[in-house]
């Protein structure tokens, strides 16, 4: 049906064009051709020729967003795509063949990993593939049809979730949707001299209809039908997800925090594999049900609660802390990320710790009883919150610690990866590049930066290669930027008594951590050279220890010139060393003690 639904795309005379060449024979070829040529019409290319004209924009976008979207490419035949492009370039003069040919060339790694990427799967190419493998003739309605049948159930791809696959597909079918629609409309508007790509006929059949005849042909024929009818349950739409309400709301969390969903969150350090997908929709049960009137006033910060213990790499929380802060009490931030010991058993009703407890909880000297009476209630309101999502075994509250089972963790984890926020496990952060990890753990709590960190130098087992991998991280990345203090103090989380002492030792030299390394070698009692630490380094370690927000200024101004008096060169030349090694981290120290930088 495909073939007659797109007209005038040129495809016969291009074929019978480029017919002559051995490469340009057979069915594959054929079928490369029709898909590429009936895409690039389709997004608007100039048919005035008799066959669509490639340009280098609509070029890039086939072969890296339609073609991965729309089209079962089978083994062996990725290839084919570009050749067609390259000789339907050769159709128009010489600079439309360079200029294709850069393109093509410019995109082809990443056309191929947008092929093979599971995230780009729908069910269609999916389950073109897999029929495929079993030995279905994918021309033949029927034999898709009996290969169907014959399935056990619905396997999935490595690295991919039914929810990727659902969301994938309704994506594609509105993209296909919307560009058979522009394409009618533009070709009415403005008749092209070879006649329409859709027929007044076909049109009046319904887009749908089209959009799933293309479908077929471009990965099997008949596939969309039986996927729509008697074998839906091989390809769940939406409504099979209503958790995904909830991974909406944590997506949200994570954009109130950092803005952009490829930020990673830290790892959970265990998690529990279950059916991902039950849970969820459980959790989501609860989070609803914590949103009626009687869990008012903390009933629908449910979402936020639960993306909040996952941010902070599923260490537990005060339920009296988190209850602060939703009063507007002082709390301070240095405690914030710090984990809450989980006893070993508590009494269900809930009580506020004691006086002594709270201020350490908090960080605010001078509370009383009176205070503590006054959080009661508030914490209380809390704890039954979490007691209601705890009822669903992915939350748990032992006395006023509170957080995630690792069962939990799993689940929000797939919660918001389906969402596309990148939400690594244990093994696959400890995996990463010493640089993208250091960039990620910048921003996570440091008892959890400092696991995922060490996880990473033991799965390498602390070799002196993977020490300096990591330092050179802590001194590069975000170097120049605001972030670079957060990176270079990552050095303080890590146990330096596993580092092997001719990493430390090499890292003397460093401008950024010379000095670190030269503190972790002597309180070890390790021979070191002082003289290699160069002055930038030096000035660092100084400015890093300086109190930047804590205390009066007057003792902070007094930490600074106690330090400038060791100084070579008195306080001048340490605030000049200090602005050249990291003119933002001076400001910020510096600037509210009233010290101008050069």
């Amino acid at each position: 049906m495909a073939e007659t639904v797109l007209t005038n795309t040129g495809l016969d005379r291009f074929l019978e064009l480029v017919g002559g060449a051995p490469e340009h024979r057979g069915p594959a070829f054929a079928r490369a051709a029709e898909a590429v040529l009936g895409l690039l019409a389709l997004r608007g290319a100039d048919r005035g020729t008799g066959v669509p004209e490639p340009t280098p924009e609509l070029t890039r976008q086939l072969l890296l967003e339609d073609l991965p979207a729309f089209v079962y490419v089978p083994p062996g035949e990725l290839a084919l795509y570009p050749a067609v492009l390259g000789a339907l370039a050769a159709r128009f003069d010489g600079s439309c063949v360079e200029r294709i040919a850069a393109v093509v060339a410019e995109t082809a790694p990443d056309f191929e990993r947008a092929m093979h990427d599971p995230g780009n799967l729908t069910w269609h190419r999916w389950y073109a593939s897999l029929l495929r493998t079993c030995g279905a003739d994918l021309a033949d309605p029927e034999d898709v049809r009996r290969r169907l049948a014959a399935l056990d159930g619905a396997p999935l791809p490595d690295g991919a979730r039914r929810a990727d696959l659902m969301g994938r597909t309704a994506l594609a079918d509105v993209l296909l949707t919307e560009a058979l629609t522009r394409a009618y409309v533009r070709d009415a508007e403005e008749p092209p001299p070879v006649g329409p790509l859709l027929t007044d006929h076909a049109v009046a059949t319904g887009i749908g209809r089209v959009a799933t005849a293309l479908r077929d042909r471009w990965t099997a024929a008949g596939l969309a039908e039986q996927l729509a009818g008697p074998y839906a349950h091989y390809a769940p739409g939406p409504d099979a997800f209503p958790h995904l309400v909830l991974a909406d709301a944590l997506l949200d969390e994570h954009l109130d925090h950092h803005g952009d969903p490829a930020v990673p969150v830290p790892p959970p350090p265990a998690i529990e594999a279950g059916p991902v997908e039950t849970d969820a929709d459980t959790l989501l049960a609860a989070v609803e049900e914590l949103a009626e009137e009687e869990f008012e006033p903390y009933g629908g910060e449910a979402p936020h609660l639960l993306y909040v213990v996952y941010q902070r790499g599923c260490s537990a929380e005060s339920v009296a802390r988190k209850a602060a802060e939703y009063e507007d009490w002082t709390v301070d931030p240095a405690l914030e990320d710090l984990p809450v010991p989980v006893p070993d058993g508590a009494p269900g009703a809930y009580a506020v710790p004691p006086v002594p407890e709270l201020v350490r909880l908090l960080g605010t000297p001078g509370l009383d009883e009176a205070d503590r009476a006054r959080l009661e209630g508030p914490a209380r309101d809390l704890a039954a919150v979490l007691d209601r999502l705890a009822a669903t075994g992915l939350v748990f509250r032992t006395g006023d610690a509170f957080g995630l089972t690792p069962r939990g963790a799993g689940t929000v984890r797939y919660l918001l990866g389906v969402r596309g926020v990148a939400a690594p496990d244990a093994a696959g952060a400890a995996a990463w590049p010493a640089t993208v990890l250091v960039a990620a753990a910048g921003g996570w709590p440091a008892p959890v930066a400092a696991r995922v960190l060490a996880d990473r130098l033991h799965t390498r087992v602390d070799t002196a290669h993977a020490w300096t991998e990591l330092l050179d991280a802590l001194g590069t990345v975000h170097a120049g930027t605001s972030e670079a203090a957060a990176t270079r103090g990552l050095f303080t989380v890590l146990d330096t008594t596993t580092a092997p002492p001719e990493a430390l030792r090499a890292a003397l030299r460093d401008p950024v951590l010379g000095a670190y390394a030269l503190r972790a070698l002597e309180e070890r009692g390790e021979e070191a050279d002082p003289i290699q630490v160069p002055t930038s380094a030096r000035a660092l370690h100084v400015l890093d220890a300086l109190p930047a927000k804590k205390g009066p200024l007057e003792s902070r101004r007094a930490a600074f010139d106690a330090a400038a008096a060791a100084w070579p060169g008195g306080s001048a030349a340490l605030v000049r060393a200090m602005a050249e090694a990291d003119r933002h981290e001076a400001e910020r120290v510096l600037g509210p003690l009233g010290i101008a930088l050069p």
